[in-house]
């Protein structure tokens, strides 16, 4: 099944583009609950990802439905992120 994203126009308020946002799906190395699912973001995930140059990204989504995402916020990885790639990394590396 492919899912539909919707982009909110606050997704590019820090210059990321929307190509570089489909490419971070793409390239996903997290993708989970953000907040822990908990609290008033318990609707919203993270994503982190990479820009088509290799940065990487961190997006915030929600569901609209089962097929369809909404984006709504994008932007250069934060070093507070930066552990869940390195973390998803290490998974590879063990399971090869």
């Amino acid at each position: 099944m492919d899912i539909s994203i919707e982009f909110n126009p606050a997704a590019f308020k820090h210059g990321v583009s929307e190509a570089d946002i489909r490419w971070a799906f793409d390239t996903a190395r997290y993708d989970g609950w953000f907040n822990g699912g908990e609290g008033p973001a318990k609707d919203k995930y993270l994503l982190i990802g990479f820009d088509r140059n290799g940065n990487p990204l961190e997006i915030l989504y929600n569901f609209i439905d089962a097929e369809t995402i909404n984006v709504f916020h994008a932007m250069k990885c934060r070093n507070n992120y930066h552990h869940l790639v390195q973390t998803k990394k290490d998974n590879y590396a063990k399971n090869d």
